[in-house]
């Protein structure tokens, strides 16, 4: 009985970590939304949000946790964005130093906007937990992934999926 509920487990374990395999997704192509939401941290994040911006696709972009050291000025000299464009539409955020404060301060801003569609964009590996923090963070606005492609190794998508596991057994069970 009890090597059936562990064959179980292990079972239920793998089929999961498939389906988080498959859920990494591709880039979003020809969607517009609201919004756009670029959670630090990882390479072409930023370019990919500035790419949809420029591109019409959204009216205004969210870069969530930027360093607090980062002012505006060397932010659009990094990224080359026009002064027109920065005053208009880019937002940077530098309150989030997680994805579950990423999701905090991404709620405050679509609620200051009353935005009602948001496009995520953070790594492919990142981007199952992201949604799942902001889908809970943003009762009622859609969000939908544009995932920056990457390589993660093994070892990253191991420690993801687990991570990404505990945060859904901890909404489930209640805990924000």
């Amino acid at each position: 009985m009890i090597l059936r509920l562990i064959a179980l487990i292990v079972i239920a374990w793998a089929l999961g970590f498939a389906a988080f395999m498959l859920s990494l997704g591709h880039p979003l192509e020809g969607r517009k939304t609201d919004a756009i939401v670029v959670l630090t941290g990882g390479s072409k994040r930023i370019d990919r949000g500035l790419e949809v911006l420029r591109a019409g696709d959204a009216e205004r972009l969210l870069v969530s946790g930027v360093d607090p050291d980062v002012r505006p000025g060397e932010f659009a000299a990094e990224y080359k964005i026009d002064r027109k464009l920065m005053r208009c539409c880019v937002d940077l955020g530098w309150q989030a130093v997680d994805t579950r404060s990423n999701a905090e301060e991404t709620a405050e801003w679509v609620k200051e906007h009353d935005y009602k569609t948001v496009r995520l964009v953070t790594s492919d590996w990142h981007m199952p937990r992201a949604r799942l923090e902001l889908a809970h963070a943003l009762k009622g606005v859609e969000v939908v992934g544009d995932p920056v492609r990457s390589q993660p190794g093994f070892a990253m998508l191991f420690r993801e999926y687990h991570k990404y596991l505990v945060r859904r057994i901890a909404l489930l069970l209640g805990a924000s």
